[in-house]
């Protein structure tokens, strides 16, 4: 049975470097091995900074009315605590996707690990689309803590 969910996986690099180089594609022999798992899975990340600034960008040139989520995200990408966490934090898009079957973030999940456990990255997370399993969007722009 497939699940009525489709899922998203997500991880953090801690190494400010290592995470630009990422972000930058450069495919070091560092990265190597990161690069390995995404070509088996048709896989390629995204930056959370740059996803979010894309959003801003986007919703500033076609009016942010149509963006219920545009002040939250300018506010976090104009705080320099955000913005040096975002930057290192990265998501998996499959065939273009952001999010997909969850039997692909499984097997994405379960090849990751080992680099979790090298250290080459940290904190792999899974997200589905269930709403009661995630966050409202605020009502607001988050205040600038």
């Amino acid at each position: 049975m497939t699940s009525q969910w489709q899922y998203q996986v997500r991880f953090d690099i801690d190494d400010p470097a290592t995470a630009e180089s990422l972000r930058q594609q450069c495919r070091n022999s560092a990265l190597a091995p990161l690069f390995d798992v995404l070509a088996a899975h048709r896989a390629a990340v995204k930056c959370q900074f740059d996803a979010f600034a894309d959003y801003v960008a986007a919703a500033e040139e076609q009016g942010i009315e149509d963006y219920p989520l545009y002040q939250w995200t300018k506010v976090t990408i104009e705080n320099p605590a955000k913005k040096e966490k975002y930057l290192k934090s990265f998501t998996l898009y499959v065939d273009d996707r952001d999010v997909y079957a969850k039997e692909i973030a499984d097997a994405l999940e379960a090849d990751l690990q080992p680099l979790a456990t090298s250290g080459l990255i940290t904190q792999i997370s899974k997200y589905d689309t269930n709403p009661a399993n995630n966050p409202q969007p605020p009502q607001g722009p988050r205040e600038r803590s």
